[in-house]
């Protein structure tokens, strides 16, 4: 039973940390493109938008995961690490934003959110979830 206790206790230490991470996350695509977020995406349903918050939120679940998953035994290490890599994860994420942003045309966070489907969204989901896989390898 101690060790039910015990699960239940960690899971929920690391499902609030993923879900500070989320937010997190939620918030930098916020800033990094122009006007209200959840405006753009659940009012006016601006499929660029959701596409961009979506990988952004793959991404960063699946930072965390390969985090716990490959936790320490040291159950505070494993939440350290978790956080720190879940942080890095939204940090480079949001530099390959800037980056891609500075080495294509016109400015990306003005593209994302218009209301017509534009192919630029495809490419910074992309690059989003090329991070998450590049910071996810580095933990293992």
């Amino acid at each position: 039973m101690i060790d039910i206790v015990n699960g239940l206790g960690r899971a929920s230490a690391y499902g609030g940390l993923g879900l500070v991470l989320l937010i997190l996350g939620i918030l930098l695509v916020d800033v990094l493109t122009p006007g209200n977020l959840r405006r753009l995406v659940w009012e006016q349903r601006n499929r660029n938008g959701s596409l961009l918050l979506s990988s952004a939120l793959l991404g960063v679940g699946g930072i965390v995961f390969t985090s716990i998953w490959t936790t320490y035994d040291d159950f505070g290490k494993g939440l350290v690490s978790t956080a720190v890599f879940g942080l890095l994860g939204l940090v480079m994420m949001a530099v390959a934003f800037v980056v891609v942003d500075a080495i294509t045309p016109g400015r990306l966070g003005a593209l994302l959110v218009e209301p017509e489907p534009h192919p630029a969204v495809w490419v910074t989901a992309s690059c989003n979830i090329a991070v998450s896989a590049i910071v996810s390898a580095s933990i293992a």
